[in-house]
């Protein structure tokens, strides 16, 4: 039974030793890119085809001899840590295969201090997953940190860059405090860092609410939640590309498990406003980032505030689990979290096939600014076809992934009239509404995304270089866009392998149900209830719309007529005629003004090539984060005149204190 967990655990250092091989051979390009990046995505296949295995076996535990004396490494595989796997293994090989031919010769460090770096970010998330105790998970935790804070700054000469990864890394470690205390109090006064020992905490008093708070806190500071959200749009467009899609693909899911981990598994009792918070916070956080994706004109800024709508969308459904376990309802808290771990599946493989896209659209054209694209299918389609799956998903459109588990999370909340709190009976509705607009906007927002980069005409001359996708990028585009659409098509498939995860963590699953309807038709409760079949979806469309064209074809004029638009009578269009970037989200911008923190420069009325520039910046930084900034400056300001380096003036400060103190004492 140990034989499963031995050979992830020996997955996780074939990368580490594919690092250590990288290094050793710092200038083999050719070595690096087409020999052990291919391998570490084949490795990658092993730990998703392990994993899967791990779903359905019971709970496995090794002891490590490393670490400190008397503190070894704890490991355990169990159906949890088994999924987050998966989602590791299978969305990180599509990664690894493109990054094999993406990274160019001369491009940021060298070719070794990459591999090494990559490597070493994927085999510390896999420890993540695989720890149990809280020094093994930290040490995990840490290194998964520093190894993608170098990743992230890999074009580190320049300033920007290098701020946005210290940001990152700023955010990270704050992070890992919060988390680091969640541990030491579930460890209690034994000190017992072990999760068995944590799982006998007592659930009595302030303490699980404390511990549930800081592991709230630590886990929604890597995750992107409002407020810690700051560092995510910052370092994506930083960040190389395959490092970015594995950064919103799989690494922002270590922090959805970690609190999975901490909320259902180490903590026995969940109070009801444990959920209510997880929910409102997730719906600011949904709805902050679609509405600023919307806004952007920064293609990898677009796509890393979406990240945060994503994110903000699994923690309403990890709020509603808890709610419906803290009331005692298993297969209600079961359809909910089901929900919230298909989105997992579903955002790491449409999320890194966008960001992918945009790596090769930023090789090909050498812009991310998405006011000098447009026509790059006619120069890119195979990365315009792939993306279109990738936008589709994401826009929650049937039959792709992200319409099932959108569709699971609102189904979710169907059934919240009759819980016997009256409060959450009057909130849960607004939040449904508020998930259905935020589902409209993730589609506007997919839209202008998709449509000022591949349609139209190329809004400058240059483009007409542009080139496609190179082999190794095309797989690993092929293979997340085929993921997006076998998570969408069987449905009931993942929803059985879903079912152990549920069932360890809320007593309940779904499982039965979806296997009495077939692989078509999906029912999560019954099917008089609610039912949807993606397959039937698909045929309709794959019959309907050949059937159209046949027939307008047939019986309206006979044949086909090429012909230019009509473009209300003028023929002589250009790229400055077509919707911009900036006007497309023009009324996003005026709807959700007061939410946003805009800065525009008009030009003068005698200039003779006028420019017009609009900005939406975050208003945390403003309202939050740089008063916060002042308030530490002014503090060590204080502190850097009281030690002043002079002895005399520290004898004075003890002299002073001695005489406080004899003078409290006689009083």
């Amino acid at each position: 039974m140990h034989a499963l967990l031995d050979w992830i655990v020996l997955v996780a250092c074939g990368w580490l030793l594919i690092g250590l091989i990288g290094i050793a051979f710092s200038r083999q390009f050719l070595l690096i890119t087409r020999l052990l990046f291919p391998f570490g995505a084949a490795l990658g296949l092993l730990l998703a085809a392990l994993a899967l295995s791990a779903l359905v076996a019971g709970p496995q535990v090794r002891i490590l001899p490393l670490g400190l004396p008397d503190l070894p490494f704890h490991l355990r595989l169990d159906a949890l840590s088994g999924f987050f796997l998966f989602l590791l293994g299978a969305a990180g090989a599509g990664i690894s295969i493109y990054a094999a031919g993406y990274f160019r010769r001369g491009e940021g460090t060298t070719p070794g201090q990459q591999c090494l770096r990559y490597h070493v970010f994927l085999a510390s998330m896999a420890f993540v997953m695989l720890a149990d105790d809280g020094y093994a998970f930290m040490v995990a935790w840490e290194t998964m940190a520093l190894s993608s804070f170098f990743l992230v700054t890999s074009e580190h000469r320049h300033a920007e860059i290098r701020r946005a990864g210290y940001l990152y890394l700023l955010v990270a470690h704050i992070g890992a405090v919060g988390i680091l205390l969640s541990f030491g109090v579930m460890a209690g006064s034994a000190g017992d860092y072990t999760f068995d020992a944590m799982r006998e905490f007592s659930t009595l008093g302030i303490w699980p609410t404390i511990a549930f708070l800081l592991a709230l806190f630590g886990f929604g500071a890597k995750a992107g939640l409002l407020p810690l959200h700051i560092w995510l749009p910052e370092a994506h467009p930083a960040a190389p590309s395959p490092v970015s899609a594995m950064m919103s693909g799989v690494m922002l899911k270590t922090a959805i498990y970690g609190l999975l981990r901490v909320s259902f598994d180490l903590l026995h009792a969940q109070l009801w406003w444990w959920g209510v918070l997880l929910l409102l916070i997730g719906l600011a956080s949904a709805l902050f980032g679609v509405i600023f994706a919307a806004v952007q004109t920064d293609m990898k800024r677009l796509l890393a505030y979406s990240s945060i709508e994503n994110i903000g969308l699994i923690f309403v459904g990890l709020g509603l689990a808890l709610i419906f376990k803290s009331f005692l309802a298993p297969n209600l808290a079961a359809l909910a979290l089901t929900a919230t771990l298909y989105h997992c599946l579903n955002h790491a493989f449409f999320k890194s096939l966008l960001f992918l896209a945009t790596g090769s659209v930023l090789h090909a054209t050498g812009e991310r600014n998405l006011g000098k694209l447009g026509g790059l299918i006619h120069r890119m389609p195979w990365v315009a076809w792939l993306a279109l799956v990738g936008a589709l998903a994401s826009a929650g459109l049937p039959p792709f992934n992200g319409f099932v588990s959108e569709w699971l999370l609102l189904q979710s909340f169907l059934f919240t009239s009759g819980l016997p709190q009256g409060y959450l009976n009057m909130l849960l509705p607004v939040v449904a509404g508020a998930v259905a607009l935020i589902a409209a906007l993730a589609g506007f927002a997919m839209v202008k995304f998709y449509g000022i980069i591949f349609l139209g005409q190329p809004r400058e001359e240059k483009l007409a270089q542009a080139h496609d996708a190179g082999r190794l990028e095309r797989i690993g585009l092929l293979w997340l866009a085929a993921g997006c659409i076998l998570l969408g098509v069987l449905p009931n498939v993942v929803i059985a392998l879903l079912d152990p995860v549920t069932r360890l963590l809320v007593s309940g699953g779904l499982g039965a149900v979806a296997s009495s309807h077939g692989w078509w038709l999906l029912a999560p409760i019954s099917e008089d209830r609610a039912s949807y079949s993606p397959a039937i979806f698909l045929c309709s469309i794959a019959l309907f719309m050949p059937l159209v064209y046949f027939a307008v074809r047939r019986y309206y004029h006979g044949r086909m007529k090429r012909v230019a638009p009509w473009d209300c009578g003028f023929p002589l269009q250009t790229s400055r005629m077509q919707d911009s970037a900036e006007g497309f989200g023009q009324p996003i911008r005026r709807i959700f003004a007061p939410f946003l923190r805009r800065t525009r420069e008009h030009p003068s009325p005698f200039d003779t090539e006028p420019r017009y520039h609009s900005r939406v910046e975050d208003p945390f930084w403003y309202w939050l984060y740089l008063p916060l900034t002042r308030l530490v400056e002014r503090g060590t300001r204080i502190i850097a005149f009281l030690q002043q380096g002079r002895i005399a003036i520290y004898l004075l400060y003890s002299f002073v204190t001695l005489l406080t103190l004899l003078v409290l004492t006689r009083g």
